[in-house]
């Protein structure tokens, strides 16, 4: 979403101080075209902003005539562009001073009211501001070289022969000293770009490792691709200049240009290797895998070879890894920790799509060997990760490199039973790890606002559903995960939620983890209940006792699904039964598993139920679930066989007393329908049960 379409859907008095110098109708002409020029990035007064301030003007003016021919007042906006260029056109680093204010103002209106700006804004802008740096580093390589030229001219005593550059707008200093001086400021410029770059690529692997919990992701490398490559391109213009300048530098200044020169390079072929399809977070010993490097700058340097580079694959711990970072990348692998099949694959460069891959198609982990762990650490808290390293020659210079790069943090397990609490270390480590951290560093406690973040986008992205948690889910899950039933929901989002309270530390009177109980839940929904939860008909997270006071007022066969608080992965009904004597009972019925769920519907189920009248609050079942039900077969089948259905019943038990919660049995019964024969029910009878006791 773009920053106009936010505030021309504001009260336009909002805005009124802003448009003194600048009519307020052609800015709703120009619309969000405004706001994707570098107006704010133009700092300055020397040659080059006046020239691409200029550019802008006559671009802006070209823009509003044509949205004029197909405006009904097409005379008075004419009228207000003729006006608009006779008053800039001599100074158009003005109205650059002046949309500027335009774009704060609207800026600042829009963050009073929402907070925040729209993701979209902040990465055009971070385009923008790239583009005119790389614009600024080409116009400096011109006026190096004019200088040059000049300089080399004066010496030969024929500096009126030479003309002037056209590209400069004003004639290019002659003495010798400013060449250094000019230089210089073009290497700050050309750092200050790679940093931009290399912001963005952290950028990107944040972004991906967030993605491995479900975030949206633009994995598309080509527009980073084209960042670096335009750069480096850059960058050899102006080596060319210094090396061409050498004697103007003199032997001190440049060894020291040369250093920040190879930094520069160096930087950024590195940083351009990449893991661009990461391995899997969790792997299982044993199970083969993919992955894919991209190597950004392949394309465009890579030196050819008649035997193709090779990527390998080795296996790395965590204290190997933290090593390899505080060497910058500059040490090698001593001894890989895990033996891994099929690890080395070709570095190929596609001429039609211009990328450089490896591609690893087949891999298999055989084996890991586990490092010592830290006090009560389990092995499903160690992390790992693969190492992806070549050795390559670049071109023009034949400089040869030594490549690597970690995937994202992996967890090993040798059985399905860890898989969960993997996941959970996975999870934790996606979420609230910081970009460029030491491997694989992360906070033991954050706040609990970003673990709802977290709850929520993993939610929404395993369900496959639009339809995420509700501020009342995330009250119910502090009261779970922080054990307190006393505390209200703003005093919760200013707690602290720890690693141990996610996946370490057992729930009160439980034998689960907080993770595992959520995790259930995630699995359930994802297989049986997506579409019943996409409808908003469970609420899902909820307590027991919280359900028992909202159906206590209600009317009987009122009902509500809720997720079960003692059992992993179930979903159960409680419901309404009023007495003789008008008081009321909430019934909890058995709750229903995955498996339960795939041998009969969670909609079929409340249709077999005649005691279930009203989904809460007031919802008759059959239009809340009549598009869950399931067609049923009756009479004979095409092959002669009377068709068997399966029903759902429960059996009440005696009277518990007023205002009651407890569970009730249940049993699935087949039943045979030939031509109307009454069906034949089966009753469930709790052994060993008192009132209001059993698992809810």
């Amino acid at each position: 979403m773009s920053l106009w379409n936010i505030v021309s859907h504001m009260p336009p008095e909002e805005f009124s101080s802003l448009f003194a110098e600048f009519p307020r109708s052609l800015r709703c002409l120009l619309a969000d075209w405004l706001e994707n020029q570098p107006w704010e990035f133009i700092n300055g007064s020397d040659a080059f902003c006046t020239s691409v301030a200029s550019g802008m003007l006559s671009a802006m003016l070209e823009k509003l005539r044509s949205a004029a021919s197909s405006d009904g007042q097409q005379c008075q906006i004419l009228q207000q562009v003729s006006s608009i260029e006779s008053t800039y056109r001599r100074d158009p680093l003005r109205l650059v001073a002046v949309l500027k204010a335009i774009l704060e103002g609207e800026k600042a209106a829009v963050l009073k009211r929402d907070r925040h700006l729209p993701l979209s804004f902040h990465r055009r802008q971070e385009e923008l501001k790239f583009s005119l740096g790389l614009q600024r580093l080409q116009h400096r390589v011109r006026e190096v070289q004019a200088l040059r030229e000049r300089s080399s001219q004066l010496r030969d005593g024929s500096a009126a022969s030479l003309p002037l550059n056209p590209q400069l707008k004003t004639e290019p200093k002659a003495p010798e000293s400013e060449l250094p001086t000019l230089i210089l400021e073009a290497t700050k410029e050309l750092e200050v770009a790679k940093q931009q770059v290399l912001k963005r690529i952290q950028i990107w692997k944040r972004q991906q490792q967030l993605a491995g919990n479900g975030a949206l992701f633009e994995e598309n490398l080509a527009p980073l691709q084209k960042r670096c490559e335009s750069l480096v391109e850059v960058y050899f213009q102006l080596h060319q200049q210094v090396m061409a300048a050498s004697a103007e530098l003199g032997p001190e200044l440049l060894p020291r240009l040369l250093e920040r020169f190879n930094e520069v390079l160096s930087s950024l072929v590195k940083s351009s290797f990449l893991v661009e399809k990461q391995p899997p977070q969790v792997l299982k010993t044993q199970t083969k895998f993919q992955a894919s490097i991209r190597f950004l700058l392949g394309p465009q340097l890579l030196k050819a070879s008649t035997k193709p580079y090779m990527v390998r694959a080795d296996m790395v711990t965590e204290k190997q890894a933290r090593e390899l970072a505080l060497s910058a990348y500059g040490n090698t692998l001593s001894e890989s920790t895990g033996e891994i099949m099929h690890n080395v694959v070709a570095l190929e460069t596609n001429p039609t799509s211009g990328t450089c891959c490896a591609n690893f198609k087949n891999v298999l982990l055989k084996k890991i060997k586990r490092c010592e762990r830290k006090g009560s650490e389990s092995v499903t808290e160690e992390k790992c990760a693969v190492l992806f390293s070549t050795t390559v020659a670049l071109s023009p210079s034949n400089l040869t490199v030594h490549l690597q790069v970690l995937s994202l943090p992996i967890v090993v397990i040798v059985h399905g039973n860890q898989d969960n609490n993997a996941k959970a270390t996975v999870l934790w480590d996606n979420a609230f790890s910081e970009i460029d951290r030491v491997p694989f560093v992360v906070a033991e406690r954050v706040p609990w606002e970003k673990m709802c973040d977290t709850l929520n986008l993993k939610f929404m992205a395993e369900v496959q559903t639009t339809k995420g948690l509700l501020k009342e889910h995330y009250f119910f899950l502090a009261q779970k995960i922080f054990n307190d039933h006393s505390a209200s929901l703003e005093d919760f989002q200013s707690r602290s939620v720890s690693w141990a309270q996610f996946n370490k530390e057992i729930l009160p009177g439980r034998g689960f983890t907080f993770w595992q109980w959520f995790d259930g839940v995630l699995d359930l929904t994802k297989r049986c209940l997506k579409s019943y939860w996409s409808d908003r008909l469970i609420i899902g997270f909820i307590s027991k006792q919280y359900v028992c006071k909202l159906l206590s007022t209600e009317p009987d066969g009122t009902f509500l699904l809720r997720f079960s608080d003692s059992e992993i992965g179930g979903v159960t009904i409680a419901h309404v039964i009023r007495g003789k004597d008008g008081s009321s009972q909430v019934e909890n019925i058995q709750p229903f598993s995955a498996k339960d769920l795939s041998i009969r519907s969670l909609g079929d189920r409340i249709r077999d139920l005649g005691q279930l009248r009203n989904l809460y609050p007031n919802i008759p079942k059959d239009q809340a679930f009549g598009s869950h039900y399931n067609k049923e077969q009756t009479g004979k089948d095409g092959r002669g066989y009377v068709s068997t259905a399966i029903k759902m019943t429960v059996e009440s038990e005696r009277w518990v007393g007023a205002g009651g919660c407890r569970r009730a049995p249940m049993e699935v019964c087949a039943r045979a329908d030939d031509s109307g024969r009454p069906e034949h029910r089966c009753w469930a009878r709790e052994a060993g049960r008192s009132g209001g006791s059993g698992r809810r």
